[in-house]
């Protein structure tokens, strides 16, 4: 009876895969209260944008004026919609399909939410973005691990700085190039290989805007990149920067996988990388 019942639950490795599952949704979880807390101030900004330019058209009577306060309001509407359609796509559970995708206008939209924040720590975003192809990737999920990129790299650069996001069409393997450049503190060369390790982080903790220290982010971002049939390589120099890399499939008929690859651990990194 002992045996039969030992043989009746579930086995080992699909509690492992459920929590597996567990973890990745309370990291999506995770990474959309954190992006709550951050536009939820930016969308207050542009209520207030739309407030006063409606006092101020219900001010003055003429036209030239009314004119200038209703396209401000159109505008601020505009990019009110943008935000609320960004989150909102994050905060649906989509289907874990994956389907050609603009990365840039990806790229866009993630800026946009992250645009006050990156303002009031005082960090320019350099954008180079060659002519890429779609990516065959799953939106929600890319935006996912820029998310955390994007925040990993304002957070090393405490002080302000420079943050450059490149796009480059890797024509011979078929493949698109994102990278995301800080110019901060680095990565000790002794820390590279379990930077991608499940709960290791480099961080003491949550920073001042209470995010970070967790361990799961750059795990999380190695699962989601390898489930799209792609890589994520990182580069750092301490007192220099460090630089993720992102390739992903383009959307090429031909070059799409027919089902996501096992999320498998990665290997370790070099043990040292320089940035050029």
């Amino acid at each position: 009876m002992a045996e039969n019942d030992r043989n009746d639950g579930p086995s080992l490795q699909e509690q492992v895969d459920l929590l597996q599952q567990q973890l990745a949704q309370a990291q999506r979880l995770t990474a959309l209260g954190e992006l709550v807390g951050t536009t939820t101030h930016e969308f207050n900004n542009v209520l207030m944008t739309i407030i006063n330019y409606a006092k101020m058209g219900m001010r003055h009577k003429d036209t030239a004026t009314r004119d200038k306060c209703l396209d401000k309001i159109f505008h601020a509407g505009n990019r009110a919609a943008k935000i609320t359609n960004t989150v909102l796509g994050m905060a649906r559970n989509r289907a874990t399909g994956q389907e050609p995708t603009d990365l840039k206008q990806l790229l866009e939209n993630t800026l946009l939410l992250l645009e006050r924040e990156m303002n009031k720590y005082r960090i320019s975003v350099d954008k180079d973005f060659d002519s890429i192809p779609e990516a065959y990737v799953n939106g929600n999920q890319i935006q996912q691990v820029l998310l955390n990129l994007l925040i990993n790299a304002r957070q090393a650069m405490p002080g302000g700085g420079r943050l450059l996001i490149r796009l480059q069409h890797d024509k011979e393997n078929n493949m698109v190039d994102l990278m995301v450049r800080d110019f901060g503190c680095g990565i000790p060369a002794e820390k590279l290989p379990r930077i991608f390790d499940s709960f290791y982080s480099t961080k003491s903790g949550p920073d001042a805007s209470g995010k970070g220290g967790t361990g799961l982010g750059l795990s999380m971002c190695r699962d989601i990149i390898e489930s799209h049939h792609g890589h994520i390589r990182v580069n750092s120099t301490v007192g220099k920067g460090t630089a993720f890399t992102l390739k992903l499939p383009t959307a090429a008929k031909d070059n799409r996988p027919s089902v996501p690859a096992p999320i498998t651990p990665a290997p370790n990194l070099p043990q040292r990388s320089q940035l050029k």
